[in-house]
């Protein structure tokens, strides 16, 4: 599937989300102020991409969500990134930046949470290795993540 608006480049600073990424699914979060969810585009589609975000100049292999979390209904739309690399402290209030390079699916609600797991961890199978094709390994050195 091809998204129109992608690449898509956003940055923006961590804030505290639901607590769940950690807590219920094992799979941290870095969620993105209000500002961030409210520019975007309104023709990009909710669902989960793959590709690059920079913290503190270092750049990492990521899946993100855009949408509402059907399986936890929430009220709000979010961006929330997965860094696919294990940090030891938390960054809230830390600035990162985001490329979305391409998209895996749409959002959906899930039966329980060990499905809504499985789907991430496929998620992030996928991402790493659409991740390693050269046309999408270009941009883990793009001067937008790296200024």
């Amino acid at each position: 599937m091809s998204v129109k608006n992608l690449p898509y480049f956003v940055s923006g600073s961590v804030i505290k989300g639901f607590g769940r990424g950690s807590k219920s699914l094992g799979i941290p979060t870095a969620n993105l102020e209000d500002k961030v969810v409210d520019a975007l585009p309104g023709d990009l589609d909710n669902g989960v991409y793959y590709g690059w975000a920079s913290l503190n100049g270092e750049v990492h292999k990521m899946v993100a969500s855009i949408g509402w979390n059907p399986f936890y209904k929430n009220e709000k739309k979010t961006v929330e990134v997965h860094f696919l690399h294990k940090f030891e402290n938390d960054f809230y209030g830390k600035q990162i930046k985001v490329i979305f390079t391409d998209y895996i699916r749409p959002e959906k609600d899930f039966t329980s949470e060990v499905d809504l797991i499985k789907a991430i961890n496929n998620d992030i199978a996928i991402a790493e290795e659409k991740l390693e094709q050269p046309d999408m390994n270009v941009y883990k050195s793009d001067k937008f993540l790296l200024e």
